[in-house]
């Protein structure tokens, strides 16, 4: 069920990223102190990685705060879009860090480069995949629940994150088999898999950007409202979009042409809240009343 209050939504997603903030400091010191002490290069590139991390979770709190600054004379439908730029800058970092992880690794292969780092480099990255885990699906649970396009890619931002601690583990498991190149492998695919998801936000981000309707579910849900709706004759010019985490509409209804300006005013109202209360987003509706010409040429 999606969150509906505008500072309900902002604290979950303040709050999550919060949580994100500290567990990225952590392990940037964790991994940054533990790969040099055992002279990991793996380890130190990962806590560059954390870093970036922690980057993006200061893009979302500073997006989510400038999107839910209220309308102005500027922005009379609010600043929900900066959120999805937010997005953007996150799926760019991403990028630049798989690309950065590519280059990495294969340098490394090139140069014939072989770690074996020994115990202390499967430790840590257990423990950052763990905890990266961890905040990876809290966050992708408070994207959905409210509908953020930034939180959501922060969450694949965390997976990122696990997944190149994995590669580290993977590494340093392979290293104490005595395959001295494991590390290098599993960096490559990582990074393939990084370039993938980031392609998938941006992709989102700019669909969104470029006034695209709403997602199929909600436009079905708004048709089955005003089809089921028994003081309208019928209805038209269905326009939808998205900003942020709101879901804006606009529709045309025909009513009898007899009824009063209040009455027809009430239809509207009534019609705007069985779609607040239908669909599982916060929504801003605009019914516009037409007469329904046909209905006062059956009266004649």
């Amino acid at each position: 069920m999606a969150i509906q209050s505008g500072d309900e939504r902002r604290k979950a997603i303040r709050s999550v990223t919060f949580l994100g903030v500290a567990i990225n400091a952590f392990l940037i010191i964790l991994k940054l102190i533990s790969g040099i002490l055992i002279r990991s290069s793996a380890l130190i590139a990962d806590s560059v990685h954390s870093i970036s991390d922690l980057t993006t979770d200061f893009v979302v709190l500073i997006g989510t705060s400038l999107s839910h600054r209220p309308p102005d004379e500027t922005h009379p439908y609010g600043h929900k879009k900066i959120e999805t730029i937010a997005s953007q800058f996150i799926a760019s970092i991403l990028l630049v860090v798989s690309f950065g992880l590519l280059w990495s690794a294969g340098t490394s292969l090139y140069y014939h480069r072989q770690n074996f780092p020994g115990y202390m480099m499967i430790i840590v990255a257990a423990i950052s995949v763990i905890l990266k885990e961890i905040i990876f699906f809290r966050t992708r649970k408070i994207s959905r629940i409210t509908d953020s396009v930034a939180l959501y890619a922060n969450a694949w931002h965390h997976r990122s994150d696990s997944l190149s601690s994995m590669g580290v583990l993977i590494g340093g498991i392979a290293s104490l088999l005595g395959w001295g190149y494991a590390d290098q492998v599993a960096t490559t695919f990582i990074a393939f898999m990084i370039i993938g998801i980031a392609g998938k936000i941006f992709f989102g981000g700019i669909v969104e950007l470029s006034e695209h309707s709403a997602d199929r579910e909600s436009i079905q849900e708004l048709k089955r409202v005003l089809s089921e709706e028994k003081n309208i004759s019928s209805w038209h010019a269905l326009r939808t979009r998205k900003l942020g985490g709101e879901l804006f509409a606009d529709v045309h209804v025909l009513v009898d042409p007899h009824l009063s300006v209040f009455k027809s005013h009430e239809i509207s109202v009534s019609i705007e809240e069985k779609i607040r209360n239908e669909l599982s987003k916060p929504v801003n509706v605009l019914i516009h009343i037409e007469p329904d010409k046909a209905h006062r040429k059956a009266k004649m």
